[in-house]
């Protein structure tokens, strides 16, 4: 069980660095166009563009990073294992999408409301085309990161939009997000540009620039917010707990199960601590084949429980210890 999970986080993880890499290599290209064809036009639009372009070819490499750093074995400092480097390297990826993409893109928007520069139509047409180029590349990489997710979720057996929602593997999540981002991004500058050309007007492409900068800003914030909330500790789907629950529940040797904790370890790994309650009647020897049995049977049903504690007590011991408690007291 445990070799074929191994294997089936691999494909995943080698997947998920597959689409990192088409990204970044769209991207890399990319930045590089637009940030000389924006330096042609002397466009602020395209130039934010090539920010955001910059800021996601630098988060794809700290994707990559996670990817290969999260899978590191368990050691004596980090007896969880290494899983939660995924989230801290999405969330510097969340701040380089702030710093370098959104920020910049406001800035150049303010500055050309302040300037007014003057543009060539000559420069204008190789800006189009960079953006057109620019388009297919980033969809290209965004079909990409679709299938993926399309597969994982039907894997997981629910609909795209609770994958994107709830999906274990922040990098996937980060990847989409830029993708969907930067489409949207050279949609606006594409529209900013050619009414700036069809009126003479440079605000409309000071505020494509500026509207780019929003949009980043806003995507750098959802992203994170969700790693700030899988570093700190997040419970793993609350559907699985209440399944968990049921069969603690159901098993004859357990009474009631006042207390359920999990947290999430990383994309595929996560920790149980649960408080249970024997029935009494049971002796020592027949509680341990059965706390066995239980954790063999949770971590066959959900792989992904890495770390399972189980904290034994008597039902019946308790009731009558809190039982002369109160008589004690007079209750």
């Amino acid at each position: 069980m445990a070799d074929s999970r191994t294997r089936t986080a691999r494909n995943q993880d080698s997947e998920t660095r597959y689409t990192v890499w088409v990204a970044l290599a769209a991207n890399l290209v990319i930045s590089v166009a637009k940030a000389v064809g924006g330096v042609i036009a002397g466009s602020p639009a395209l130039l934010s563009e090539a920010a955001h372009s910059v800021a996601d070819s630098l988060n794809e490499v700290f994707l990559l990073a996670s990817v290969k750093r999260s899978r590191r074995p368990a050691d004596r400092r980090h007896p969880f294992g290494y899983g939660k480097e995924r989230f801290f390297w999405s969330l510097l990826a969340a701040v380089g999408i702030f710093v370098t993409g959104g920020c910049f893109s406001v800035f150049q928007g303010i500055e050309a409301f302040r300037s007014g520069p003057s543009e060539s139509h000559e420069g204008y047409l190789i800006g189009f085309v960079v953006l057109f180029v620019a388009l297919l590349a980033e969809g290209a990489s965004l079909a990409r990161a679709v299938r993926q997710v399309r597969r994982e979720a039907a894997a997981a057996g629910h609909g795209m939009g609770e994958e994107i929602r709830t999906g274990r593997d922040p990098a996937l999540r980060t990847v989409l997000a830029e993708d969907s981002t930067a489409c949207a991004g050279v949609l606006l500058a594409m529209a900013g540009m050619g009414l700036h050309l069809w009126t003479g007007q440079v605000a409309y492409e000071a505020s494509a620039s500026i509207l780019i900068g929003v949009l980043l800003v806003y995507v750098a914030f959802t992203l994170g917010k969700g790693a700030r909330a899988q570093l700190i500790g997040e419970a793993a789907d609350p559907g699985m707990q209440r399944e968990v629950r049921e069969l603690l529940g159901q098993q004859p040797e357990i009474d009631s199960v006042p207390s359920l904790l999990t947290m999430r370890l990383g994309p595929d790994s996560a920790l149980l601590a649960a408080s249970i309650d024997l029935t009494p009647g049971y002796d020592s020897e027949t509680v341990e084949d059965a706390m066995v049995r239980i954790k063999k049977e949770l971590k066959t049903r959900w792989p992904e429980l890495d770390q399972v504690f189980l904290d034994v007590t008597d039902a019946a011991a308790a009731r009558r210890t809190a039982a002369r408690g109160r008589h004690a007291t007079g209750a």
